[in-house]
C-alpha cells in the first residue's frame, strides 16, 4: 500500500500532491507514488473541478468528502490536498 493510501490508527492526516486535469472525457485517477493524475469530467470553473476532485480522492481512499480539504492550489492544476482519516 503506498504512503498516501496508508491509513494510521493515530488519526495522522495526510497531504497529497495532486495535478488535476479538468474538462477529460472520463474520470479516473492514477498514483505515481509521489504526485495523483486526477482526471474530472468537470470544468474548471466556479470550483466544479475542485468539488469532482475532492469527491473522487474521497473516494479513492474511501473517506467522506468532508475529509479531504484543499490547502493549496484552488486556483490551478497542481494542489496540496490533507485527507484526515
Amino acid at each position: 500500500m503506498s504512503d498516501a493510501t496508508e491509513r494510521t490508527s493515530t488519526g495522522t492526516p495526510r497531504r497529497i500532491e495532486v495535478r488535476v486535469h479538468p474538462g477529460a472525457s472520463r474520470a479516473r485517477l492514477e498514483w505515481d507514488g509521489a504526485v495523483a493524475q486526477v482526471w474530472v469530467t468537470a470544468p474548471a470553473a466556479e470550483g466544479a473541478a475542485n468539488r469532482a476532485v475532492v469527491a473522487a480522492v474521497a473516494d479513492w481512499l474511501g473517506v467522506a468528502p468532508s475529509r479531504v480539504v484543499i490547502l493549496r492550489g484552488t486556483g490551478g492544476r497542481t494542489k496540496l490536498l490533507e485527507v484526515f482519516p
